[in-house]
């Protein structure tokens, strides 16, 4: 499961379909030849490349023996991780993440920070979200790139991660989030969206809808546990699958057949290079796109909640049960001490406060925290 802000991640795999070959009693070197160019891939493993840099510049900013009192693998230096009771996922403090450029709606609201939109899907909360998410992208991602080149994966990739955090930022306004996952869910989405508008040009068609169906509707499932942001994944597929209509379409099959029919060969007629429902879907989409965006951000940039005008949208998010509740979201804050004073600011809301710690106390600041950011 692809997860955001400290959630674990799925790795997901998806073979490439079959495309249909020419059955029309054409000799072998007909039946082998491919109509299609295949890439070489070198973009989506510098993301991976890059992700991994980000982090480590992350960490080495993050300098735990320097800013906390304690840290997880000590033995690592200026790299070692925040205490695991503070961040479980071997990583830095949420105030270096917010330093690094982590999604913080109030500072996007109120600071005009709309690069943290973008800036945050570099960023990840920990080892183990980090190796799980690239883990993911090279699986997903490598194969995309090979059938369609780095340019527009590359578009599908980035413009999914905003979209994720865009719907992210107007659900979720207090906390911070990370992570690539709505990215990635943009890659499943584009994938989804360029078998349908590509249907004639592959074979067993069916049973790859229905797995590319089944691997979304189990990694989506897994967003409706607590501290998943799912709305970043939902964000993140739609807005990949609608770019899969405008950035990801192929020829019809027939117009394909007669390009790659050899001299001395009669291909069935193309009237034109493709479909006329695919037309249609990528002006839709494309409409769609434009509208969904500016309309986000038009209400993201006035501070809209949109949780106060949809009762039952929490639940797209985290659905309460008997075994965990929806209500306790995690909360930051960033601490500074001097001697036994520690001051703690709230990062969802700005209050500061300054307390009077013994050393037996400083277990008590995540819950001073909680009593801050309430």
């Amino acid at each position: 499961m692809m997860g955001r802000e400290g959630a674990g991640n799925d790795i997901v795999e998806i073979k490439v379909h079959p495309r249909r070959e020419n059955n029309g009693g054409s000799p072998p070197p007909y039946q082998n030849k491919s109509v299609f160019k295949k890439w070489v891939p070198w973009l989506v493993p510098l993301f991976v490349v890059s992700n991994i840099a980000v982090f480590i510049a992350v960490m080495y900013v993050n300098d735990c023996p320097t800013n906390s009192g304690s840290c997880a693998a000590p033995s690592l230096g200026r790299f070692s991780f925040q205490p695991l009771k503070e961040n479980p996922l071997l990583g830095p403090s949420s105030s270096t993440l917010v330093k690094m450029g982590a999604l913080d709606v109030a500072r996007v609201v109120n600071k005009h920070q709309s690069w943290r939109l973008i800036s945050c899907i570099w960023l990840h909360a920990g080892v183990f979200h980090v190796v799980a998410n690239m883990l993911s992208l090279l699986l997903i991602g490598i194969r995309l790139e090979q059938e369609f080149g780095f340019f527009r994966i590359g578009l599908v990739y980035v413009i999914s991660g905003f979209g994720g955090s865009l719907l992210s930022a107007l659900f979720i306004q207090t906390g911070i989030s990370v992570g690539a996952s709505g990215a990635l869910f943009g890659l499943l989405g584009g994938m989804l969206s360029e078998l349908i508008t590509n249907w004639t040009i592959y074979a067993n068609k069916s049973a790859a809808l229905a797995t590319l169906l089944c691997i979304i509707a189990i990694n989506l499932a897994v967003g409706l546990l607590p501290h998943v942001d799912n709305y970043a994944h939902i964000g993140g597929f739609l807005s990949g699958f609608f770019l899969g209509f405008v950035f990801l379409i192929r020829p019809q099959f027939k117009w394909i057949n007669q390009k790659a029919c050899p001299p001395g060969y009669i291909a069935p007629p193309a009237k034109s290079k493709h479909k006329a429902y695919q037309y249609v879907l990528w002006v839709v989409s494309l409409i769609v796109i434009i509208i969904g965006f500016t309309l986000g951000m038009v209400a993201l940039l006035r501070g809209v909640n949109v949780n106060d005008h949809c009762s039952w949208c929490h639940y797209l998010s985290c659905v309460p049960t008997s075994l965990w509740s929806c209500n306790s979201r995690q909360v930051y804050c960033q601490s500074s001490q001097l001697g036994n004073q520690l001051n703690l600011t709230c990062l969802s809301n700005g209050k500061s406060n300054l307390y009077y710690l013994s050393a037996d106390d400083l277990s008590k600041v995540q819950q001073l925290c909680a009593q801050l950011c309430s």
